[in-house]
């Protein structure tokens, strides 16, 4: 990877991790606590997340002649597969067991959430199994 677009991924995960602290999205509480009904405060997160990517997704293309650091805009077609609605499922239910998820999980233990580590574990195990004796080859 270029060090520039090396650069830019970092900006953007760290811009991506303060924002996940400040909605309170690292603490598996909070996420948990929403999921079962009893806070309603991350519906707003997300709700104003998908508009927010929704209308930066219509609108910049139109705006712009190419991405920032990018020769052109791509779409990349969604292909709701068999194997994808399990791999969601399973996702689903490992983040409403656990109340944690990917960017958070790495954010919370960049905060010194510790004990997320076994949760990013159980992750790294399960991308590999995914990885080793699940994909399209």
């Amino acid at each position: 990877m270029r060090p520039m677009a090396l650069l830019q991924v970092l900006i953007a995960g760290g811009l991506f991790g303060l924002g996940l602290t400040y909605a309170t999205m690292i603490q598996p509480e909070v996420v948990l606590s929403f999921l079962n009904f009893n806070d309603f405060g991350l519906l707003l997160v997300l709700g104003c997340a998908t508009g927010l990517t929704f209308v930066v997704y219509q609108l910049i293309p139109k705006i712009r002649k190419a991405p920032l650091f990018a020769a052109k805009f791509s779409s990349r077609p969604a292909n709701a597969r068999s194997r994808t609605l399990l791999g969601a499922l399973v996702f689903g239910v490992g983040w409403g067991l656990s109340g944690v998820c990917p960017g958070p999980a790495i954010a919370s233990v960049g905060a010194g959430n510790w004990p997320v580590l076994y949760a990013l574990g159980g992750m790294f195990v399960g991308a590999y199994l995914q990885g080793r004796f699940f994909s399209a080859k």
